[in-house]
């Protein structure tokens, strides 16, 4: 039996630890990765991710979400999910339960109900307060309240997308447990006013989220369309098939993320896991981290990731 490993972006702060936990008592790489999703879920200081997450255009919390199980290449996902704080769970629910990859929308919710997961109001005074606030940033007239009926919101949409602003962020984890599996769990509130409707990456199995156990676990963060086009996460996977080192995978794999044109190119992250424990990250973007956490150690370190321009 080999050692466990945990890696996660660097909002994956709060769960990593509890994600370990797990596979110290045996538990398996699926049930780590999500633990770990579900405890940033449940954080409404972060409001990239589940409870208190930042609303689409229309001040509405959609969530996205994914899971894989590098073993079996079984996945399950979950996009466009309203009033339900853990899309991490239900779509382990979705691979576990059903012959289906993805569900989205109201029949995600509909499943939710059907596996007995309790609704929650995912919009908090804060992110509320920070919707309200960039809404009015573009017109000292606009009441935020009448987006929603606005007859052509697109046209807000092209005001509110400023490259310069955040997109959002995602959270990610990646395991390795004790027997050798890798499992990759993903989980978002999307772009920060986004379309209503939009997913990005997260939830699309290959793009956002991608593991095989016997080469490797990779997670997506930042602007998921960049991601889709490519695909990113499998993209490195392949790389890592073909003899690659993990790091040359993801820094060549950025590279060609970074010739896409995209006038909203806000930044892309990739972090990752191979079948040997090694783990590596980048972005296109200075100064950023990513966690990780493996056996024996007494807690998390967190690394600069790899920065591709």
């Amino acid at each position: 039996m080999g050692k466990f490993v945990v890696v996660a972006s660097a909002n994956g702060r709060v769960g990593i630890e509890e994600a370990a936990r797990v596979l110290a008592n045996g538990g398996s790489a699926l049930d780590a990765v999500e633990v770990g999703c579900r405890l940033v879920e449940s954080n409404p200081e972060d409001h990239s991710v589940g409870l208190g997450g930042l609303p689409n255009l229309i001040g509405e919390v959609e969530l996205d979400a994914s899971i894989m199980d590098g073993t079996t290449l079984r996945a399950g996902a979950v996009a466009a999910v309203k009033g339900y704080e853990h899309p991490i769970s239900i779509a382990r629910k979705v691979m576990e339960l059903t012959p289906h990859v993805c569900l989205v929308g109201s029949g995600a919710e509909r499943f939710a109900k059907e596996m007995g997961f309790e609704p929650t109001d995912l919009l908090t005074p804060e992110s509320k307060r920070l919707w309200e606030e960039r809404i009015r940033g573009e017109s000292s007239d606009v009441d935020p309240g009448m987006i929603r009926y606005h007859e052509q919101i697109i046209q807000w949409l092209s005001l509110i997308s400023d490259p310069e602003k955040p997109a959002g962020g995602t959270v990610n984890f990646l395991a390795l447990d004790r027997e050798g599996n890798l499992a990759c769990g993903v989980s978002t509130s999307g772009w920060y006013c986004k379309y209503p409707g939009r997913i990005g990456d997260s939830p699309i199995i290959g793009a956002g989220n991608y593991a095989d156990s016997r080469f490797a676990a990779v997670g997506c963060t930042g602007r998921g369309e960049l991601a889709m086009r490519i695909p990113a996460a499998y993209t490195v996977v392949v790389r890592v098939q073909r003899g690659e080192s993990l790091i040359n995978a993801l820094c060549q794999t950025m590279q060609d993320i970074n010739k896409l044109e995209d006038p909203y190119a806000t930044g892309l992250s990739m972090v990752a896991l191979d079948k040997d424990g090694n783990h590596a990250a980048v972005s296109n973007r200075p100064d950023t981290t990513y966690v990780w956490l493996e056996e024996g150690m007494d807690s998390y370190q967190e690394s600069p990731r790899i920065y591709v321009a």
